[in-house]
């Protein structure tokens, strides 16, 4: 799981100072307006879009356009076109590959998609092909600072965890997916530091890869992520540390 985790850890710290703020704001725009579509448009009754929200502000998207996208979701119009969807396929080394995509074209991601994963030593899969190899979860990351991780875990448990583990130096809580904001609330409230909070795919098993496979699999879940209409890209690949390190460097 480590691998799988630093390369999860990685993306976010790069999402942060991408130049791409551009593409990031969009792609958390369109989360925002299709939680707020399916759920309403007052977060305190729409746990998915409480977690949007909060993702956009990390990520320092202004108030107002956050307000638009809210706007665009309940006031129907061209939101309506927006689709979200799952696709999986396999990388290279036979690693399996999730991928939840909001598109309004749903013919042009599939090429997009196909396309890519066949320049990089991947294939588009059938629909439940790797998906019985994940599990949904709440994923938060918290900060433990000077605390006691052990007592910091304890917290996590009795606020409602299923799975608390310690990764670089902090603490990984994972919850069921309906209790992610409830345990996140119960964090915050004792004090703790939430630096991440999202739904994820936890893999139920990594598969170990070897440099050269790693290597590429770093480079095709990149180029995935930047597509415009792949909100999120899930692995179950578990990478090498030397090759993370030399990953990380190059961010």
């Amino acid at each position: 799981m480590g691998g799988h985790s630093h390369w999860s850890t990685i993306k976010r710290q790069k999402g942060a100072s991408d130049a791409k703020r551009g593409q990031l704001f969009t792609k958390l725009s369109r989360e925002i307006t299709v939680s707020a579509r399916e759920g309403g448009g007052d977060p305190a009754m729409n746990s998915r879009l409480r977690l949007a929200i909060d993702k956009a502000r990390e990520s320092n998207m202004p108030a107002d356009t956050i307000k638009r996208g809210i706007e665009r979701g309940v006031g129907g119009g061209d939101a309506a076109a927006l689709v979200e969807t799952t696709f999986e396929g396999y990388g290279p080394g036979g690693v399996a590959i999730i991928m939840q995509v909001v598109t309004d074209n749903r013919n042009r991601t599939v090429s997009e998609i196909r396309t890519t994963l066949a320049r990089n030593g991947g294939s588009l899969g059938e629909s439940g092909s790797v998906a019985w190899q994940f599990d949904s979860v709440g994923f938060i990351a918290l900060d433990v600072g000077d605390g006691d991780p052990e007592e910091v875990a304890l917290a996590a448990i009795d606020a409602g965890a299923e799975d608390v583990r310690t990764e670089d130096g902090r603490l990984e809580v994972y919850t069921a997916p309906t209790e992610l904001v409830k345990v996140r609330r119960a964090l915050e409230e004792a004090g703790l530091s939430v630096s991440t909070a999202e739904l994820s795919m936890l893999p139920k098993n990594t598969l170990a890869l070897d440099e050269r496979s790693a290597v590429q699999v770093l480079r095709l879940l990149d180029i995935l992520e930047d597509l415009d209409d792949v909100q999120k890209v899930y692995s179950n690949a578990d990478f090498p540390d030397s090759v993370l390190m030399e990953y990380a460097a190059a961010q």
